[in-house]
């Protein structure tokens, strides 16, 4: 991402209120914390739709994620979590996201899940439903 996408480009957003927890001692949120923010959006994302996670044989795990920090968070507050996909492979789908404090973007990330077979452990194909729900979320620049 060369230019600093706005949220509202994002097909799904959600947010997540700051806690004084998340903070470390240079005063500001800690940066373990924005991989939080990152699976509020990926989560709201699929649920938004009632898919998810809610057949019991299959699970969506990470398997890369790239986040590039680009400014500070502090406490207390919200943050604005956008979230879309980037593409949709056989078994995978690449997120494509932002977190925003008070309009400003504080990080972009991309994140590739797959699914998973529980009683394989391996990946195991989209289904249908699954498949059109992430195609309607593509982002579209």
């Amino acid at each position: 991402m060369t230019e600093l996408p706005k949220l509202t480009e994002f097909p799904c957003q959600t947010y997540d209120k700051l806690r004084y927890g998340d903070t470390d001692r240079q005063g500001h949120v800690n940066n373990a914390v924005f991989a939080t923010f990152l699976e509020t959006g990926r989560v709201a994302l699929l649920e938004g739709a009632g898919l998810g996670l809610k057949d019991p044989d299959f699970s969506f795990v990470i398997a890369r994620l790239e986040l590039d920090y680009r400014g500070e968070v502090f406490w207390p507050g919200t943050v604005e979590i956008g979230s879309g996909i980037k593409s949709v492979g056989n078994s995978s789908a690449s997120f494509v996201q932002a977190v925003y404090q008070e309009g400003r973007c504080v990080a972009t990330a991309v994140t590739v899940i797959v699914q998973m077979n529980n009683k394989t452990r391996r990946s195991a194909p989209l289904g249908d439903e699954v498949r059109a729900h992430l195609t309607s979320m593509m982002m579209t620049a």
